[in-house]
């Protein structure tokens, strides 16, 4: 069985990070091996909420696995946290990946802004980071900092595809940026690819919006990659299977606001692997 490693933050409650890309990689028949960055009692969209970097714990972790010579046959990161936590995974995928596919998502932001504590040392130890990798998924405004782009609400074709470029001239890569809107009705996502290909792929937008639907998508995603599925079929995948676990949700009647019940929508992962 094919073994990934996938590195970010663990909320003890609510549905983001780690708590998504476990059961989400996994059915995908693919073994989800983690690297929680930190601890929280629950993700920060609930009001009180604790935090814990566990970046103290990443050294030891990675000279326990040097000792029982342990390999991954790929890497997907999301979350990190810190410039130093940055910098340790770095070394991890040099180290400890056999030859897999490597996805960055570097997220620290969104709607124009960096998230709490990130400053833009971050955002450059993040655009290196991209560098390393096969597949990148940055939002518009993680790739407006990370190149020093002007964020627009407002944009068109050229903007996305000058984005694209320029990070793939950083050395990504495939570049997928997600989030993208067209028109008031339209969400999904502006891909270049290493082939040369450019790409776009949208889904109707809901009107709610959930928090954590960025790591259900790109966990679906890296996990249609890692099963051997070409990356455009699994961008449409993940976006179509996004799409359908927020409409899920919002068919029951008592819906939390706090994550979608992707869940719900499993089968389609297993059918399609």
């Amino acid at each position: 069985m094919k073994k990934i490693l996938t590195i970010q933050d663990f909320s003890c409650v609510g549905k983001c990070s780690l708590t998504v890309a476990i059961p989400i990689v996994s059915a995908f028949g693919i073994e989800c091996c983690a690297l929680p960055t930190a601890l929280l009692s629950t993700h920060t969209q609930f009001k009180n909420w604790t935090f814990t970097n566990l970046c103290g714990q990443i050294e030891p972790i990675k000279r326990a696995w040097e000792k029982e010579n342990i390999k991954f046959q790929g890497i997907y990161t999301g979350y990190l946290g810190g410039i130093d936590i940055i910098e340790s995974v770095k070394e991890i995928i040099k180290k400890f990946n056999d030859g897999g596919i490597v996805m960055v998502d570097p997220a620290m932001g969104d709607d124009g802004e960096l998230y709490a504590n990130f400053d833009m040392e971050y955002v450059s130890a993040n655009k290196a980071l991209c560098a390393l990798a096969d597949v990148i998924t940055p939002n518009i405004t993680e790739a407006a900092f990370m190149l020093g782009m002007d964020y627009k609400q407002e944009y068109g074709s050229e903007y996305l595809l000058e984005m694209c470029q320029k990070l793939r001239q950083n050395g990504a890569k495939n570049v997928v940026i997600t989030g993208v809107r067209k028109g008031k009705t339209q969400v999904g996502v502006f891909c270049s690819l290493q082939s040369g290909e450019v790409f776009e792929y949208y889904t109707e937008r809901e009107q709610n919006d959930f928090h954590g639907t960025g790591d259900v998508f790109a966990s679906v995603f890296y996990g249609g990659l890692a099963s051997g599925k070409p990356l455009k079929q699994a961008v449409k995948f993940a976006c179509d299977y996004t799409k359908k676990s927020i409409t899920a949700t919002l068919a029951e009647p008592n819906y939390s606001d706090y994550g979608v019940y992707f869940e719900k929508c499993i089968k389609d992962i297993t059918n399609f692997a």
